[in-house]
């Protein structure tokens, strides 16, 4: 994880979750129990700017609060200091980055490093139970294993994973591209709509299907099959159209949508060994 010099995580952090639509940044402050608050939350769209440090620029001249640190969750692979942001043409190196800000500190994660960082602080109103929990009296240990995802421009995976040990417990995050492996069909249906996108893509992968960008694949695949004119050239029209027609393409593309994203949750949950949670 590069940086332009040691974080300092006391006073209030410049915080930014920066994905292929949308870029937010928020001010993060540690409350009394140590769990961190945002204030001055703020949303842009990427394409209102040419690039992270004017839409970060911008914020900050917004703002105007003196900050320790910062932290940027970005919908990318952080390797080295170069970063692409997936789904958006934004580039940036992260050290000419903290420069140009100015900021005593920068950190580039990925955005699902973040979401997997953030499930400790998780309590039960933030928690919609999907299935039976294992009560914390009948765990026969105290390791914990989670997986996260989440479609959003694209297709998110992380893992976390919680390990006791003589100094307390230690945090693992998995980071991962999981988004990017390859579709599994798993109905006649399903492989009907994987022949119409390797038609066009050639190699079709989760994030294909299940993302906002995916939908619009998927509904075109639907539209395919049945015979049917694709019209809908948004997410949000998709979802639209569904919810006023019941029986068209675009309540069979939820419909499939959700299927898909379920299997997909289910497989990652195989996959990481998520038997405490996704």
């Amino acid at each position: 994880m590069p940086m332009t010099s040691p974080p300092n995580t006391s006073g209030a952090v410049l915080v930014a979750d920066v994905g292929g639509t949308n870029a937010r940044f928020a001010v993060a402050v540690k409350d009394a129990d140590g769990r961190p608050q945002l204030r001055n939350i703020r949303q842009f769209q990427t394409e209102q700017f040419d690039s992270l440090e004017a839409a970060a620029q911008a914020y900050l001249a917004e703002v105007g609060e003196p900050l320790s640190t910062a932290v940027m969750a970005v919908a990318s692979a952080v390797t080295s200091d170069r970063v692409k942001i997936t789904n958006n043409p934004w580039t940036f190196s992260i050290r000419a980055l903290g420069e140009s800000l100015k900021l005593p500190g920068l950190e580039v994660i990925n955005d699902f490093t973040a979401t997997s960082l953030a499930l400790p602080f998780l309590h039960g109103d933030d928690i919609e139970p999907a299935g039976a929990a294992v009560p914390e009296q009948e765990r026969n240990s105290a390791a914990r294993s989670y997986a996260v995802l989440g479609p959003g421009t694209g297709l998110g995976v992380g893992a976390l994973l919680q390990r006791p040990g003589r100094n307390g417990v230690s945090t693992v995050v998995m980071e991962s591209e999981g988004g990017h492996a390859s579709f599994a069909p798993v109905d006649d249906y399903e492989l009907e709509i994987l022949r119409r996108l390797l038609q066009e893509f050639g190699r079709v992968s989760w994030e294909r299907l299940i993302s906002s960008i995916g939908m619009l694949n998927l509904y075109r695949a639907v539209c395919a099959i049945e015979g049917s004119a694709a019209e809908l050239d948004s997410p949000a029209a998709v979802t639209e159209a569904a919810a006023s027609d019941k029986t068209g393409a675009a309540a069979r593309t939820i419909e499939k949508f959700c299927e898909i994203l379920g299997g997909f949750a289910g497989d990652i949950a195989l996959i990481s060994g998520a038997s405490d949670g996704v």
